[in-house]
């Protein structure tokens, strides 16, 4: 069972659910997308597909309800960046021991990877889905963690986004296009294949020694 956490950050409180597995070999942060939080049945299935796995799971809120109400909030990635990192440094006071990678959805794709590309070496993976990853602009050329593009076939706009900022990155990437989806994977089979390619991005390399 997920215990409850509340995050500060920039004097607002954010609510979030942090499951530790027993034994946990390293900590997933997933920062949502718009018009979404940590109660998002897609982020919570891959999250308990990464429970399954051994991996500790942060969902948040990256946003209060009146933030989110204002929809310039949602594409402010800065600003979700910011809640994001105050939540990797919360985890880090409390679980110091366990390497950390980013979940990011939509705009959340955004703020995993402008978080990983401000210098830090403290991200070691970053798995997005169907994310506006370009929106990360001028830090794509700064990550350095290993990055997971995941995108549906069907989501045309989306992808094309995603290749261009692959184009942009230094670090070793992979774009997985995923046949028949759109942008919230809802066709069946499609959200089972995300989980599963995201499982095996983290295990492979939050439990390696060589990153």
């Amino acid at each position: 069972m997920p215990e409850h956490v509340t995050i500060e950050s920039g004097g607002v409180t954010l609510p979030g659910d942090l499951t530790v597995p027993a034994p946990a070999n390293g900590l997933v942060i997933f920062a949502h997308g718009s018009d979404s939080s940590r109660h998002s049945p897609r982020n919570q299935y891959v999250a308990h597909v990464l429970n399954d796995a051994g991996l500790a799971t942060l969902l948040f809120d990256l946003l209060s309800p009146e933030e989110a109400a204002d929809r310039r909030n949602v594409f402010d990635i800065p600003l979700l960046a910011d809640r994001l990192a105050a939540a990797h440094r919360w985890m880090a006071d409390r679980h110091g021991d366990l390497p950390i990678g980013y979940f990011g959805a939509s705009t959340g794709g955004a703020a995993a990877l402008w978080t990983a590309g401000s210098g830090t070496d403290e991200v070691r993976a970053v798995v997005s889905r169907g994310g506006r990853v370009d929106l990360a602009g001028e830090r794509l050329p700064h990550v350095t963690a290993p990055t997971l593009l995941i995108v549906g076939e069907l989501d045309a706009d989306v992808l094309e986004f995603n290749r261009q900022a692959r184009r942009r990155m230094q670090c070793a990437t992979d774009l997985q296009v995923v046949a028949g989806a759109t942008h919230l994977f809802s066709e069946p089979g499609t959200l089972e294949q995300v989980a599963v390619l995201a499982r095996d991005w983290f295990t492979a390399r939050l439990a390696s020694e060589d990153l």
